[in-house]
């Protein structure tokens, strides 16, 4: 008898198992740990003396921790005049940047008139343009109307930015148009539906534009220490910049510990709007 051979089946191949991307989470974590290590060394160095921070700069844990800093920031300085203008301020400007910018970018989106291709090229010009460069003129502008040491001085010439129209218009550009048809066939005026239609659904962008605005104007400072000519009108980045100095040299600890104050809102407004924030960054790209 012979044998019969029985065929070999062929085994299957094992699927490719993807690589090992360790090394990826290492360079991440590197990166990370270089992003948030300045802000722990501040908040760690804002529990020290200033004599310690000169003696070690490059120290890690306070050698005797204290509040002293934070004891000087909020008892001898007038820390709640300078907050409040700063929240004044910021708030207001956001504000304006949210209904200004989304105006002109609506009409610049959706809005058919003569010059609108022109006006939105002038729109990206001034993108392109460096702020220092029109600081004089505007600072001019502002005296002669009589705005010097005022909150309108302050918050008028930052009610609408290049920026915020750019980044509005990028984002109602990808809303349909059959909506806006729909509700002009419905009687709807365009205030109407600009409030009750447009921006209902611009709210990854609007998030996007407060976050920026905000950071933005509460970090301002140039402009509110040009300004403002009295502590009445500071901002907490001027007044902690000319108070932290003192007749021989500047107080790092006390400068650490307002740093940290002046953190804390910015945190606070993006945490709360962060889930919008990167949408409204991709939904806003150029296209």
């Amino acid at each position: 008898m012979t044998a019969v051979a029985t065929p070999v089946l062929a085994q299957p191949r094992r699927a490719n198992r993807p690589r090992s991307k360790w090394w990826l989470y290492v360079v991440l974590g590197l990166g990370m740990i270089a992003m948030i290590f300045p802000f722990i060394w501040m908040i760690l160095g804002s529990f020290k003396t200033t004599a310690e921070i000169r003696s070690n700069p490059l120290g890690f844990l306070p050698e005797a921790p204290t509040l002293e800093n934070y004891t000087q920031l909020f008892g001898r300085l007038d820390f709640a005049t300078y907050f409040t203008n700063s929240v004044i301020v910021a708030v207001f400007v956001t504000l304006g940047n949210i209904v200004f910018s989304s105006m002109v970018g609506y009409a610049l989106a959706k809005l058919q008139f003569a010059g609108k291709k022109l006006l939105f090229t002038l729109v990206l010009g001034t993108l392109m343009v460096p702020g220092v460069v029109t600081f004089v003129p505007l600072f001019v502008l502002t005296s002669n109307l009589g705005l010097v040491n005022s909150y309108p001085g302050l918050i008028l010439p930052f009610l609408i930015t290049p920026l915020g129209v750019f980044l509005m218009r990028q984002f109602i550009m990808s809303l349909p148009d059959d909506i806006i048809e729909a509700a002009r066939i419905d009687g709807a005026s365009e205030w109407r539906i600009f409030l009750r239609v447009i921006m209902p659904l611009c709210g990854p962008a609007v998030a996007t534009l407060t976050i920026l605005t905000f950071l933005g104007s509460w970090n301002n400072f140039l402009w509110p220490l040009v300004v403002a000519t009295s502590e009445a009108k500071y901002t907490l980045p001027v007044a902690l910049a000319l108070y932290s100095v003192g007749q021989n040299a500047a107080q790092y600890g006390l400068m650490m510990a307002g740093a940290v104050v002046v953190v804390i809102p910015v945190l606070l407004v993006f945490i709360v709007l962060q889930r919008y924030f990167v949408q409204g960054i991709a939904l806003t790209g150029i296209k």
